[in-house]
């Protein structure tokens, strides 16, 4: 135990050393999470802004005059009719940019009018950008507000009232707590920060512990000293997780400051996503993040101690980062929830167990089976490593 102790603090003292693992356990996360949390929140701000205050350039064609429809499509100043376009141009028109929106009428529209019927009228738009895509809403309003003002015609040449058309009204009522609410959207981005920097924070010390030792030909000098090889993978093992322990810990504690510090989140949503997340909820998932590491640190140090040099390690676990991402996503989809099965799945399980621990609706059983999981495979992983570290030709490959 003294010997894995020592061989432990040489390892941390190296590891601290290195500027590469410093930058990927303390600044990464912090610039990662920052370009995400803002970028992401500007950029569908300005989004939603630019496509409420562009002036949109609308044709609209019928064969009939149409005043209080462009009454009411031009009342916010926000809208240029164009009358140049022939309605034979309008997909070229439309496609060409010259157009934001066509609204053709059909030529019979006036006529079901009078006979009491009902008339489509296509919109045509560019789906493609983005920002008309969003500002089809705002089309949409007209022509439901013009569609309201002519059935509320009709009603009164019947002397009906307006209810008369609506003998039901559908009145939604959610009855899940504000909690489960902000668990279910907040859940899908929990994950990411756990997985990816739980990975990120034990790669840089766990290439560089085996693989960079093997570079620079210290690891013949830790392989003659007093310490069995099971010490040394064990220590190297217990730093490799510590790293990505505090990585993951560091990027949580980022995103709590920058959540905090951000201006794009109103004070009320803020205020009641901090009293939904309790101490309860935190415990619970740091406690995942130890075994997860651990399964991290144990298939990164293998990798690490097969590879010949510090770039061939980086080389081979690179896509293991896609591998990672995948579970995760899958964790979002609608409809995937935690069950006996999905508990078995390394990384989903992690995915949908925040969800349901920031929702306060996890199963104890469920959250039993999916640290039984995490633990085994870490614990798989350990002795595969420990396994590998023991061969000649896998330690001196390439020496």
């Amino acid at each position: 135990m003294k010997l894995l102790a020592i061989v432990f603090k040489k390892e941390l003292r190296d590891m601290l050393r290195d500027r590469r693992t410093l930058f990927f356990m303390i600044v990464m996360p912090f610039f990662v999470i920052f370009l995400i949390f803002n970028l992401s929140m500007r950029l569908g701000m300005d989004m939603e802004k630019r496509a409420q205050e562009k002036k949109l350039r609308v044709a609209v064609f019928s064969a009939v005059p149409l005043p209080k429809f462009l009454e009411t499509l031009q009342s916010g100043d926000r809208v240029i009719i164009d009358s140049q376009v022939t309605r034979v141009e309008i997909n070229q028109a439309v496609n060409d940019g010259r157009l934001d929106f066509a609204i053709s009428f059909p030529d019979d529209f006036s006529e079901n009018l009078d006979r009491e019927g009902t008339t489509e009228v296509p919109i045509y738009y560019k789906a493609s950008t983005s920002e008309n895509e969003r500002a089809l809403g705002r089309i949409h309003g007209v022509l439901e507000q013009y569609g309201r003002q002519l059935l509320i015609q009709r009603l009164e040449k019947k002397n009906l009232p307006v209810d008369f058309v609506e003998p039901l009204r559908i009145d939604d009522r959610d009855v899940s707590s504000i909690r489960e609410k902000i668990g279910q959207r907040l859940g899908g981005m929990f994950p990411y920060f756990f997985v990816i920097f739980c990975f990120l924070g034990a790669m840089a010390p766990a290439i560089d512990l085996a693989a960079g030792e093997k570079e620079r030909g210290t690891m013949e000098t830790l392989l003659v000293s007093p310490a069995t090889r099971l010490q040394i993978v064990l220590g190297k093992f217990l730093v490799v997780t510590a790293s990505g322990i505090f990585t993951a810990l560091s990027s949580v504690l980022w995103l709590y400051l920058i959540f905090r510090q951000s201006k794009a989140i109103p004070a009320e949503v803020l205020s009641g996503v901090l009293k939904v997340i309790e101490w309860k909820s935190l415990l619970l998932l740091f406690s995942m993040i130890i075994p997860l590491c651990a399964f991290f640190a144990a298939i990164l140090l293998s990798v690490s101690v097969f590879a010949k040099s510090y770039k061939e390690a980086q080389s081979i676990i690179a896509p293991l980062n896609i591998l990672i991402i995948v579970p995760v996503l899958i964790g979002i989809f609608p409809g995937i929830k935690l069950t006996a099965l999905t508990a078995l799945i390394p990384i989903l399980n992690i995915s949908l167990a925040t969800k349901e621990i920031i929702g306060g609706t996890i199963a104890p059983l469920l959250m039993a089976e999916v640290f039984l999981v995490l633990f085994a495979l870490a614990a798989l992983g350990l002795v595969f490593c420990a396994q590998w570290f023991k061969r000649e030709t896998v330690i001196f490959r390439g020496v």
